[in-house]
């Protein structure tokens, strides 16, 4: 007897070669080491592999390196040893990549025209897009962004995180393979947060992320790197690197209040502390 009725046919999942396909690697530092005249050895020997579509969160303590490392992945600063690769191809710097994005810890730093829209358009207006592709791209980055709103306000009348989500906007229309975001929850309320952490989830680029929003990471990342001393400490599975509260504590960070287990309700200990007797 056949086991499968008519009406619910089996469901066969048939691999294709693009199975068995290893992504590319979108993002290589071979040996990469930078100092700055007041700061030596901010970043000594690093070599890191990053696939096409990782989410990779960068973590550790102010002053760790974080920023620096998105600076030369970027062009905006020569590495002083070792070698940057995106997609197969050196980095030079100071030479604009329309393969990558980076956003900017203040998003003051991004934002200059006279409208959001204006701002938003900038990029694609660069790469010489006809004027219905730049509409298109501004108008999906508006949507998905959740900004139409603010289309005609000027950037420097909006909140910090109206702000940031415009400087957010303006990268999307560029349509990048990578985007690289530093510290992009720092002036979020926690309904654009929510928003920012479901576009990321649905995004097919490669991301690259550094944020002390450990949470944000725990969400969003399939993979971490804990930076200290300018050296690699850690490389591995979100949950099993910042859930190692030996580990994170060392190198001057907390483990993710979500991974640390609670043996009581939160409102069950406020209940308790409420009926202690008061001192005098």
């Amino acid at each position: 007897m056949n086991q499968f009725s008519s009406s619910t046919p089996p469901s066969v999942s048939i691999l294709t070669a693009k199975d068995f396909l290893t992504p590319a690697t979108a993002i290589a530092l071979q040996n990469l080491s930078f100092s700055y005249p007041d700061n030596p050895h901010i970043l000594v020997d690093i070599s890191l592999s990053i696939r096409e579509g990782e989410r990779v969160g960068l973590i550790g303590h102010n002053g760790c390196g974080k920023t620096t490392l998105f600076r030369l992945v970027c062009g905006l600063l020569p590495p002083q040893a070792g070698t940057i690769q995106l997609f197969d191809q050196p980095v030079q710097p100071n030479q604009f990549r329309s393969e990558i994005g980076f956003l900017f810890q203040d998003p003051e730093d991004q934002l200059f025209s006279p409208s959001v829209r204006d701002d938003i358009a900038f990029g694609p207006q660069n790469l010489g897009l006809t004027e219905a592709e730049i509409t298109a791209r501004v108008e999906a980055a508006l949507e998905l962004t959740g900004i139409k709103a603010l289309e005609e306000r000027p950037p420097h009348h909006l909140s910090g995180g109206e702000k940031q989500m415009v400087a957010i906007a303006g990268l999307i229309a560029m349509c990048p393979r990578v985007l690289l975001y530093d510290e992009p929850t720092a002036s979020l309320d926690l309904r654009t947060r929510r928003r920012l952490i479901r576009f990321l989830q649905r995004s097919d680029e490669t991301l690259l992320l550094a944020s002390h929003d450990l949470e944000f990471l725990l969400e969003v990342c399939d993979r971490v790197v804990l930076i200290d001393e300018g050296r690699i400490i850690a490389d591995g599975d979100p949950v099993a690197v910042m859930g190692d509260q030996t580990l994170m504590e060392a190198h001057g960070l907390e483990k993710p209040h979500s991974l640390i287990p609670h043996v009581e309700p939160h409102h069950v200990q406020r209940d308790r502390l409420a009926q202690l007797p008061l001192e005098g």
